[in-house]
């Protein structure tokens, strides 16, 4: 405890020397003023570019302890040392470094964090695309290798239900293993990703694409813990049906870059459809989810028979869709000046959801703050670029690491989860420097050069020792502003690129314009809360709903349409189909859609040939006790050996059907491992979709579920419906692709 009380008065004492120091962000959460960053209470502050001290304590009880002083640790000479008069910015950038060499293992991976080893496939490849590519290029190839599978595809490593397809976000492998590329010039390493981001498109086209929608199915980029961000009547089936916003926005890129490489290999044809695939993706993702009444996209598509939008701000994706062109321009400006800001910084989703702890939900994240701080500078939006850095800054400083998430509320770790030294922090808290201050862009042929500087932040900053393939770079970037007044390499005036072939040691001196950016505006709001959501069922002819506190009113939704406004707690139904209610506060906060209820017609088929027990060799939990829940005699299994099962459906009436299987799949945890089951359904020899068996708990081979619906137009009559396993079906752990099927259950959609 002495030890501290010194080091908080340490601080508290350093605040005399910057108290009159420029004021460079404040929001009603903090302020970062000359060389310190002010919370309230706390204090951090850089008496040197090698240390920061902080008098910061966390939330009493909290299991994580908190640093209070960095010092450096490791030789960083080898990599870029920034010079600026800033010293607080010059250690939290040191802090990066210092922490990144913490990160490369002994054998060249880069480790996800202080508490976790290993390489996951999104983590590492976020960092490589925000920095690890130029700071750490032969340890990112080594961290991308390993998250290649034995059949060539790469790794979907964790996820809902099971990893891929219920997660579908690996195609973030393919950016970041191209930014390698840009970075190296390695035109072997070209030729090793294209087939492993080519295999890994094809499997998806056939199994998360939506032909219907044009988008991509799956859970949202990153946010892989089911109730943190999507209601709770969602199963981990209905996610895989969802089709996420950032997802889409990731594949959108991944196409637009594997038709690069293809052309650079010399494969025009197959460059021309997947340009063709990706502008086809970036149409639906603008189609689907702009809305121009809030000037953002939209989280996520969900539902069952029929999608809604959850109209929430989902800041990743908001960032991605400007850093990867889907948004326009105009878009991009727009969504700047409208993505909500609390005083600690963006929101992973907002509003929040009432009734869940933080971690995604109420949470900031610096790697995605970092993501947004580069999208508001590409957008030219000064005061939410300085607002971005400060939210990434405060963090760092006062916990004296780059830890992973913090709490909205109150800006500190006390979270779910948790890690100091996190990969992709550190990269963020990196990239904020390298590719806004000194506007350092990777291009194919050559470095480009684009600095964002805001006026406060004005400074003949320099970022020398900078490796670039065969050179060295000094860069300095004097001034303000947004434009370049003059370039000059080695004394020589010329345009802001630098070619791929440079080499040897080169001065660059970038002097910016000083001119005023133009004003844009910053959604700055308090951290918000939804209502909770209604839980309906139908009851005597109405759509019946338990109230919610706070609510000003309820929306009815039917077939995915909103269809009345009540004040009541239930609806009488006007028709067949598909109903949902939605809560909304008088503030005009919505809640989500409670889970679909159903009058129509459902009808039921058994499998043929029941059994009720397994004998299965891809069975990873026996079950503990004997198999019970099923309908009529008993269950089929399969397997990856197991015949194709055909059943006979009697159709009533011509039109459009859904088909769903009852099952369960007792071989994973709900929330991680990959061991999801997958098939296709054929109905008279004719393909119709991809029904996927997620984990429903380990042994847990008596908890059925309803898989995805599939829809097919239907003449009356009988049809032969077939379920098999195809190679396109194949999960990510390769050996068990394994689930038991109950029955069929299939009803008139429209």
């Amino acid at each position: 405890m002495k030890v501290n009380k010194l080091v908080a008065a340490l601080a508290l004492a350093s605040v005399g020397v910057s108290v009159q120091a420029q004021e460079i962000v404040k929001t009603d959460a903090y302020v970062w003023r000359g060389d310190s960053i002010i919370q309230g209470e706390y204090v951090a502050h850089a008496p040197s570019s090698t240390e920061i001290v902080s008098s910061y304590y966390a939330q009493p009880h909290y299991f994580m302890p908190v640093e209070h002083v960095w010092k450096l640790k490791n030789d960083i000479s080898m990599y870029p040392r920034l010079t600026t008069s800033n010293t607080l910015h010059a250690a939290v950038f040191n802090m990066g470094l210092d922490e990144m060499v913490n990160a490369v293992e002994p054998d060249t991976t880069l480790r996800t964090g202080k508490e976790w080893a290993g390489v996951w496939t999104r983590d590492v490849s976020y960092s490589i695309i925000l920095s690890m590519a130029y700071m750490q290029p032969e340890a990112s190839k080594i961290s991308l290798m390993k998250k290649v599978n034995a059949n060539g595809r790469i790794i979907q490593d964790t996820g809902s239900g099971g990893a891929w397809p219920v997660s579908s976000d690996r195609m973030i492998w393919a950016v970041a293993a191209y930014e390698v590329y840009k970075v190296t010039g390695d035109k072997e390493w070209l030729k090793f990703i294209y087939p492993v981001i080519r295999d890994s498109f094809e499997d998806d086209f056939k199994v998360v694409y939506n032909a219907e929608s044009g988008l991509v199915r799956g859970e949202t980029s990153f946010i892989d813990w089911r109730e943190q961000s999507y209601p709770k009547w969602m199963q981990t089936a209905d996610i895989y049906n969802s089709e996420a916003m950032n997802t889409s926005v990731v594949h959108a890129e991944g196409l637009r870059i594997l038709s690069k490489i293809a052309d650079e290999l010399g494969k025009k044809k197959e460059a021309k459809r997947y340009a063709e695939a990706a502008k086809s993706l970036t149409d639906a993702i603008n189609r689907v989810f702009w809305m121009d009444d809030k000037g953002y996209y939209a989280m996520y598509t969900y539902g069952r028979e029929n999608m809604i939008l959850n109209p929430r701000a989902e800041t990743l994706g908001e960032s991605l869709a400007i850093l990867f062109n889907v948004a326009s321009p105009e878009r991009a400006k727009t969504i700047s000046q409208s993505n909500p800001t609390t005083p600690y910084g963006v929101a992973i989703f907002y509003p929040q959801i009432s009734d869940m702890p933080s971690y995604h939900n109420n949470a900031l994240w610096p790697f995605v703050a970092s993501y947004w701080t580069l999208a508001c500078a590409k957008a030219g939006n000064e005061q939410a670029t300085l607002q971005g850095f400060g939210s990434v800054f405060r963090p760092a400083a006062l916990f004296a690491t780059n830890k992973e998430n913090f709490n909205l509320d109150n800006g500190d770790i006390a979270t779910e989860l948790n890690s100091s030294n996190m990969l992709w922090s550190l990269s963020g808290n990196i990239a904020l420097t390298c590719r806004i201050l000194f506007g350092i862009n990777y291009e194919d042929n050559g470095l480009s050069f684009s600095p964002f500087v805001p006026k406060v932040m004005a400074d003949n900053r320099t970022l020398s020792n900078f490796t670039y393939r065969d050179a060295k770079l000094n860069i300095t970037v004097k001034g303000h502003g947004q434009r370049i007044k003059s370039f000059m390499l080695n004394g020589k005036e010329c345009k802001p690129f630098i070619p791929a072939d440079i080499k040897g040691v080169n001065e660059i001196v970038i002097e910016m314009d000083c001119e005023e950016i133009p004003a844009q505006a910053v959604n700055n709001q308090p951290n918000l809360k939804a209502p909770l959501t209604p839980i309906a069922w139908i009851e005597d002819g109405r759509l019946c709903w338990n109230p919610i506190e706070y609510i000003g009113h309820y929306e009815v939704i039917l077939n995915g349409k909103r269809v009345a406004k009540t004040r009541q707690t239930s609806y009488a139904l006007t028709e067949q189909g598909e109903w949902q209610v939605i809560g909304v506060s008088e503030a005009g906060v919505e809640s989500f859609a409670s889970e679909p209820r159903s009058n129509a017609d459902r009808f039921v088929v058994e499998m043929p040939g029941e059994k009720t027990s397994m004998k299965s060799a891809e069975i990873s939990y026996q079950p503990l006790t004997p198999i019970a829940g099923y309908n009529g005699n008993g269950f089929v299994e399969t397997d990856h050996s197991t015949a194709a099962i055909s059943v006979t459906v009697d159709v009533p009436a011509d039109g459009e059907y859904a088909f769903s299987l009852r099952y369960a799949n007792g071989n994973g945890p709900v929330n991680t491992e990959n061991k999801c089951a997958i098939r296709t359904l054929t109905v008279d020899g004719n393909k119709i979709g991809t029904v996927v068996m997620p984990h429903r708990g380990v042994a847990n081979w008596d908890d059925w579920g309803m898989t995805n619906e599939v829809k097919t137009e239907l003449k009356a009559g009988k049809h032969t419906l077939c379920i098999e396993y195809r190679p396109e079906n194949e999960n990510m752990n390769l050996s068990t692709n394994h689930a038991i099927i109950d029955c069929v259950n299939f009803g008139r959609v429209k």
